[in-house]
């Protein structure tokens, strides 16, 4: 199985021309009956051989950070961090394995992150009597925030670090996630009531982080390169921040929902359907798919289908999520027809054109 990376590599290697990498993408386009745009491809696997990596990496980590951890805490995280690097210069740079990559990026990001909090949490002995010290607990809030954000931004650092060294697509999202915990870190410590409005925060990064996705997809508009698998990632972050975020205002768990609050919450998964069809993105579909399940079960009950609500309800969103999916080109062109020239800014309906990758 080839990706549209592995083809722009082969292009640039002169391995074949861009008349045929075109040719090819519009061949498989056509006997899959769906435009190579709609697929919304992303490397993961590309073998065997890449979960076998992964496995073996995964256990190497988990016992450098457990001795490292045994000997000093902050320890562990560093050595996770040195590990994952050096594993990537091999997994990564040279064998270009996907999900290796992707378990070592975050393994590195996370062993940042473990080396400072491990830092924090062996000086916290030193660290409590001097919050205590403070009478003000805002006061207290803020150096807890600054301590968070400087931890997080240093995180972001080490991000970028990675991105300019292997360019793995997931870093990228990584970096933006870090960068979202430093702004909500420094929010909620420095200003008084913020704690209290926490869910509007996440939705308003939430839409920062899609903003900053739709950037990267509309520079690929036919997802053609890595920027194309940069997005993914980057909406695959978005959309748990959005989706969480406006359901909780809703209130969706904390109690049995009204009737009207459940039409509400389907009529929010429509307008997510709506977007997710204009941007050729799943998802936010995927990540809001809990609340509206919960929603439906709470309608079904209402009706009196207190035993089958939960069949009720898979039935309902499994054919309809299907029949979108089966219907997924046709939903595309109808929505994106009506966005007017915003159009001209997402991806194409129509078959991919023959072009030079």
């Amino acid at each position: 199985m080839y990706s549209e990376q592995d083809l722009l590599n082969a292009v640039q290697a002169g391995a074949i021309s861009p008349e045929a990498a075109a040719a090819l993408r519009n061949h498989v386009a056509a006997a899959r009956a769906t435009p190579t745009v709609d697929e919304e491809h992303f490397r993961l696997l590309t073998g065997f051989n890449d979960i076998f990596v992964a496995i073996a990496s995964a256990l190497l980590l988990a016992a450098v950070g457990w001795i490292g951890g045994t000997v000093w805490a902050p320890l562990g995280g560093a050595a996770v961090a040195i590990a994952a690097w050096g594993l990537a210069e091999y997994f990564t740079r040279q064998r270009r394995m996907a999900l290796p990559s992707i378990l070592l990026l975050l393994a590195f990001v996370g062993g940042v992150a473990g080396t400072l909090a491990g830092v924090i949490a062996e000086n916290r002995e030193a660290i409590e009597p001097w919050l205590k010290s403070f009478e003000s607990r805002q006061a207290q809030y803020a150096i807890v925030g600054v301590i968070a954000a400087v931890i997080a931004a240093l995180t972001a650092g080490a991000a970028w670090l990675h991105w300019r060294r292997f360019m793995v697509p997931i870093t990228v999202a990584a970096g933006a996630v870090a960068v979202v915990a430093v702004v909500m870190a420094l929010v909620l410590g420095l200003i008084p009531g913020a704690r209290d409005a926490v869910f509007p925060l996440t939705f308003v990064a939430g839409l920062g982080m899609f903003a900053f996705a739709m950037r990267w997809d509309m520079s690929d508009r036919e997802r053609l390169t890595r920027r194309s698998d940069v997005a993914f990632w980057l909406h695959l972050a978005a959309a748990p921040m959005i989706a969480h975020s406006v359901f909780n205002m809703l209130g969706v768990f904390e109690a049995s929902i009204s009737v009207p609050t459940a039409l509400l919450v389907i009529a929010l998964y429509v307008v997510f359907a709506a977007v997710a069809l204009a941007v050729d993105r799943r998802a936010l579909l995927v990540s809001s798919l809990a609340y509206v399940l919960y929603a439906l079960v709470s309608l079904f009950k209402t009706a009196g289908a207190v035993e089958l609500s939960a069949a009720f309800t898979g039935l309902v969103i499994g054919s309809a999520l299907l029949l979108l999916s089966a219907f997924w080109h046709r939903g595309r062109a109808r929505v994106v027809s009506l966005t007017g020239s915003l159009s001209e800014r997402l991806p194409p309906v129509n078959q991919p054109r023959l072009a030079a990758a």
